[in-house]
């Protein structure tokens, strides 16, 4: 569809012909190539549009130039370099054009099947400053005409970057669900990793497309661990470390061993490394947690993030203590970086709650309960301030 120059006009012509794919399949069936036989049906569905707005001197020169989408998706190609279809589109869609946050947040909205407000969450921003991103992208495609055709194998590797945090953030939103009544989304993981496994068998050289796949590995060997029969959330310290998935463990294990003869290790690789760590641990108490705190002062000068930093001070009260932890969530704090996200009084509500400050708990745990957006997790918070409250005297007594 990259002859129309617009990604909204694309999306439309895309849903007018899933509508009338959906008519037709069930008596029909599904043709030998859905992906061309939709591309060629929102073609068709274009050009009657753009007939119909009388605009068809203007868009038949980009037309006559522009076909390649069509032509890449036709049947004889379809085994190609990149021969799974959305992960085609992943890559199609994280064009070099666009600047990097734009091209992962245009993805997540359009192919990752994200709300805005999920997506906004994810990159710790408002949603009002996705959506700015997402139509800034939109216009830039459709002033600069920019072709949306599937890359060859020569250019996987600069789109590699975005694709590979797309492929994070969707697996992020299903391992831990920003909004609604479920924390796990597990058909977002269970593609997240299909689409991982793709990009590691296209691009098996590339260390970070390998320590993303075991990152993803290692801590979804942990999953099903993470709620408890009645579907309440179980924390990383209270985990039935017996219930996660070995032949995961093994396989994100010998993935990351893989990734880390490339030196430096990566975003991905130290992040993995970190969930190996974990995986190693028969329990919490026993986690080499100076070996973790390590490893995220590293990810801190790699690939600094408030979520790093996050992360780098729980490891440091697990380490050193909760005062400790708790300092370094305070300076954070300081920052405003993470004012939208309830992580970070949640975090300084379990460390105050260790160290004996109960009414400092319990104010953190409000705040944190009013800014989450999950309600399991919501739910979980609830519960540990309800812990701390002390019960309400009654006449008499």
């Amino acid at each position: 569809m990259g002859f129309l120059g617009d990604i909204d006009d694309a999306e439309e012509a895309l849903a007018d012909a899933c509508l009338k794919a959906v008519r037709h399949w069930p008596d029909s069936g599904i043709p030998d190539h859905p992906a061309a036989w939709l591309t060629a049906v929102a073609r068709n569905a274009a050009i009657d549009k753009i007939r119909r707005e009388k605009a068809l001197t203007g868009k038949l020169a980009l037309l006559r130039t522009e076909t390649v989408m069509t032509d890449t998706l036709m049947p004889s190609d379809l085994d190609d370099d990149v021969p799974d279809e959305r992960l085609r589109l992943f890559f199609t869609c994280c064009h070099p054009a666009l600047a990097r946050p734009a091209q992962a947040a245009l993805t997540l909205r359009c192919l990752g099947g994200l709300t805005t407000v999920e997506v906004a969450r994810l990159f710790l921003t408002t949603e009002s400053a996705v959506a700015q991103r997402i139509v800034r992208a939109k216009r830039k495609i459709r002033d600069a005409v920019i072709p949306y055709r599937v890359p060859g194998r020569t250019e996987l590797p600069q789109r590699l970057p975005a694709v590979l945090a797309v492929l994070y953030l969707l697996f992020t939103e299903g391992y831990a669900a920003t909004t609604g009544p479920v924390q796990i989304r597990a058909e977002l993981c269970t593609e997240a990793i299909r689409l991982a496994r793709g990009v590691h068998g296209l691009l098996p050289d590339e260390s970070e497309a390998t320590a993303l796949l075991a990152l993803l590995l290692l801590t979804e060997a942990r999953r099903h661990s993470r709620l408890d029969s009645r579907g309440q959330l179980v924390t990383l310290e209270d985990q039935d470390r017996a219930a996660w998935n070995r032949d995961l463990i093994v396989e994100g294990r010998q993935l990351l061993l893989g990734a880390l003869q490339t030196r430096p290790a990566g975003r991905y690789a130290l992040q993995a490394a970190i969930a190996a760590v974990h995986a190693d641990a028969p329990s919490s108490q026993t986690t080499d947690w100076p070996q973790i705190t390590a490893l995220y002062g590293l990810l801190a000068r790699l690939d600094p993030s408030p979520m790093v930093e996050l992360n780098r001070a729980i490891a440091v009260a697990m380490a050193d203590g909760p005062a400790a932890g708790l300092r370094l969530l305070n300076q954070l704090d300081d920052t405003g970086q993470l004012a939208g996200s309830h992580l970070l009084p949640a975090a300084q509500a379990d460390l105050l709650r260790r160290l004996g400050r109960t009414a400092e708990a319990i104010a953190a745990y409000d705040q944190a309960v009013a800014m989450v957006g999950n309600d399991i997790e919501r739910q979980y918070l609830a519960r540990r301030r309800d812990q701390l409250t002390p019960p309400a005297q009654g006449l008499g007594s």
